[in-house]
């Protein structure tokens, strides 16, 4: 709109700087306003019409009026001098003099200070379109003189929008988490995209599937992580170690099952508002499966789980043994799975045992009884005695037992009182 609004007015600034990421655009929008600026038949949404012999010798390649410069591979003062020197020169046919320089932080200090000049005092016939993708490399001095635009990352439905386009223009089949996998893959740049839908293109034979893309790209499924998580939330590991050892005998690495996993626990996050899901970047079908999942698990199972996670993302390139680290994240996430169920559904409770008012002292013959309850004094503990049915052992060691408790008892009878233990209350003796 800026753009627009100046050339609409006919305010133009002498420089401007596109920075950005890579695969944005930024050098093509730096050649639709080259192309627009010279065009003598601007429309109504002042874009360039493409008919006028101005576009028409630019869209062949033969306009005289916009030089494009590669800053990566002429970098010296010796490039730009020469830049300088055609400055000099008012354009042919056109209004202005349009240069675009890409890569601008790839020149030398000393290229710099000769582009500084220019930039500072140029025609009124000639601009400067910049583009870089590290703006905090280029010089202050510069970037004072300059219109700065900052192009952002592209988001993930735009870039799969754009290649269903490319798709239908082409005559391709294709499926739409495809599309997203690619969209994802790229990470905000349009260019990445579209070179990886040229080379799956041609590979698939006009038919692009989820599978297929995955395979190529080296990305795991999405329903793997959505059976992990399944299996590893009801406390079984099993499955998921399983998968892990399939997936590392086809080549995977470890680490993108953890990364896989751990943006699969926070979409199941973002799954349990309304409000949230909308951040999740992915097609319908995967987006009710996290719902459903949302709904099966605890807030804090799914934290714990993110928590244990990074821990392994942190730990992986150090460590030794990265497939053990990975297994027994997952063992870890299953047991607090399995100490989750128990706490939510507890065992019944026992009541205890009362022990009856009368009970056998594991002396034979002896039998105590104590009342609790009434218990004051030690003379108030009443002793029974059980007489042995036979009068007479025959064995010799039973007698002896039986004169030792009778010895016993006569003792405890002859005792008149039994000192208290000062400070000890409750007392009781058996």
């Amino acid at each position: 709109n800026t753009l627009k609004n100046a050339i609409r007015s006919n305010h133009l600034a002498q420089a401007f700087l596109f920075c950005g990421p890579r695969g944005v655009g930024k050098t093509t929008c730096a050649r639709i306003l080259a192309k627009t600026l010279n065009c003598r038949q601007v429309t109504a949404d002042f874009e360039a019409c493409n008919v006028c012999p101005s576009c028409q010798s630019f869209n062949n390649g033969q306009s005289l009026n916009i030089y494009e410069l590669d800053a990566a591979s002429n970098n010296s003062v010796d490039d730009i001098r020469s830049l300088v020197e055609q400055v000099r020169y008012p354009p042919q046919g056109s209004d202005y003099k349009v240069y675009i320089i890409d890569e601008v932080h790839m020149l030398s200090t000393a290229a710099f200070n000769a582009l500084l000049k220019t930039l500072e005092e140029p025609p009124t016939y000639a601009k400067f379109i910049l583009a870089t993708t590290e703006k905090h490399k280029i010089l202050p001095t510069i970037l004072s003189r300059c219109q700065v635009f900052d192009f952002k990352r592209i988001r993930l439905q735009d870039i799969a929008e754009r290649l269903a386009l490319v798709c239908r223009s082409e005559g391709f089949e294709y499926e739409n988490d495809a599309l997203l996998i690619m969209a994802s893959r790229a990470d905000g740049a349009l260019r990445d995209a579209l070179t990886m839908l040229d080379q799956l293109a041609g590979f698939s034979e006009g038919k692009l599937t989820n599978s297929l893309v995955c395979d190529q790209l080296g990305v795991l499924d999405k329903a793997l992580f959505v059976d992990c998580a399944r299996t590893m939330f009801q406390g079984d590991p099993t499955q998921t170690l399983q998968a892990l050892d399939s997936m590392v005998a086809r080549g995977y690495d470890s680490i993108l099952w953890v990364l896989g996993m751990a943006s699969h626990f926070r979409n199941i996050l973002m799954a349990k508002t309304p409000r949230t899901t909308e951040l999740i970047d992915s097609g319908q079908e995967y987006r009710q499966q996290l719902i459903i999942q949302s709904q099966e698990t605890s807030t804090d199972m799914l934290l714990a789980g993110l928590h244990l996670l990074n821990q392994v993302e942190l730990q992986y390139r150090q460590s030794r043994q990265p497939r053990l680290l990975v297994e027994t994240a997952v063992m870890k996430i299953c047991y607090l799975a399995q100490r989750r169920q128990k706490n939510t559904n507890p065992e019944p409770i026992q009541e205890p045992k009362i022990p009856a008012e009368s009970e056998t002292h594991p002396l034979q013959g002896i039998t105590t009884r104590l009342p609790v309850a009434d218990f004051k004094t030690p003379a108030q503990v009443k002793i029974q005695v059980k007489v042995p049915s036979e009068s007479s052992p025959n064995n010799l060691q039973e007698l002896r037992v039986q004169e030792s408790s009778e010895r016993a008892l006569q003792d405890f009878s002859d005792q008149k009182s039994i000192p208290e233990t000062p400070g000890v209350a409750n007392f009781q003796k058996e």
